[in-house]
């Protein structure tokens, strides 16, 4: 039995008064949209070709074939050609079908709308379908979006229909998005490996501040030793860690098992003098210890100098810049003045 043929108005929202149709619309299941041809050409380049192929007899009606998608999605495509505009309903139910006509009869308003609502509405049991289709109508951002989902809930994804066809008929694509899905956690991996990296340089340069500003004005215990001793004052703002510190410069100055560099808490005390005679621009007037015995062994010894600790000087600097750089701008500008006038002290001693 032959489908019942159905005939589909399009709503005209327009002001202007319009001809007769003069081109006809037929979809699958028989459905017919009579239109206007001026305003499909001017729409869609694609439609516009099909308009103007010759017809066999010039009497013959204007035909245009759209098959393989419901008659609602080509209504639906048809009134946004007519009225730049697609209702959410018709986007919820027809949007993967609108991107396949928005890209096919190349209509870029409309397939931007779809990558959108698209995007919107992606979930771990249409994605598989979302990414295939994105594949063939050349939609880069939606293709990326799928794939994000598909490595961060690859689990649910794996237990879908659309998984398990995909594995059975497309074997190509599976392996691109198993790649992809491995690049992305060694991304991740590498992303946290740095992030840690630079929470270590940027305590270090915490470190080397706190270094600075105990041996020049003292911090709660240690102060330098020429300061008359203040009893009662207060922490500073980075006191958990000029705590640390001072602890370590006790234990340094008072420590026996030094000298047999047996002491592995006297072993990084002394590493991070060595790290701050690395950064310190200011040798000559530096009060902080050993400074200027480090610059000038490493003068003397400049080719045997070991290059990691060059490195880890330049990373520790870097992290100290972009935490002033984090900073706001009145604060930032402080803190530079302090520098400026911080002239340092020659050495410290314990209050």
């Amino acid at each position: 039995m032959a489908p019942q043929t159905q005939t589909i108005h399009i709503q005209h929202q327009t002001n202007r008064v319009l001809p007769e149709p003069d081109v006809c619309i037929h979809t699958s299941h028989g459905t017919r949209i009579p239109a206007h041809s001026s305003i499909l050409a001017s729409v869609s380049p694609v439609l516009e070709n099909l308009i103007d192929r010759p017809r066999k007899h010039r009497s013959s009606e204007r035909i245009i074939q759209i098959q393989g998608v419901p008659g609602g999605a080509v209504a639906a495509f048809v009134g946004f050609l007519y009225s730049s505009a697609c209702a959410e309903e018709e986007m919820e139910k027809y949007g993967m079908h609108l991107l396949a006509l928005s890209h096919v009869y190349m209509v870029p308003q409309l397939k931007q709308r779809c990558v959108k609502a698209l995007t919107q509405r992606l979930t771990t049991e249409n994605v598989v379908d979302v990414l295939q289709l994105a594949r063939l109508c050349d939609a880069p951002d939606l293709h990326l979006r799928c794939m994000k989902l598909l490595a961060n809930d690859f689990k649910a994804v794996e237990a879908t229909e659309g998984w398990k066809f995909l594995v059975n008929h497309d074997p190509y694509l599976e392996l691109q998005i198993l790649r992809f899905i491995d690049e992305h956690e060694t991304r991740k991996k590498k992303s946290r490996r740095h992030r840690e990296e630079q929470g270590l340089y940027a305590q270090l340069s915490e470190a080397m501040e706190c270094l600075e500003h105990i041996c020049k004005e003292g911090c709660t215990d240690v102060g330098p030793y020429d300061a008359v001793a203040e009893r009662g004052r207060t922490p500073c703002a980075r006191f958990a860690t000029c705590r640390g510190l001072q602890v370590l410069i006790r234990h340094f100055a008072t420590c026996q098992r030094r000298a047999s560099a047996g002491c592995v808490r006297c072993k990084r005390m002394w590493q991070l003098f060595r790290l701050h005679s690395y950064v310190c621009h200011h040798t000559d007037s530096c009060k902080v210890p050993f400074c200027r015995q480090f610059q000038l062994k490493m003068q003397q010894e400049e080719m045997k100098d070991d290059p990691r600790w060059k490195l880890l000087a330049r990373k520790v600097a870097s992290a100290k810049v972009m935490s002033s750089l984090s900073l706001p701008k009145r604060k930032r500008d402080e803190e530079m003045r302090v520098t400026i006038n911080n002239p340092g002290i020659r050495s410290y001693k314990l209050l």
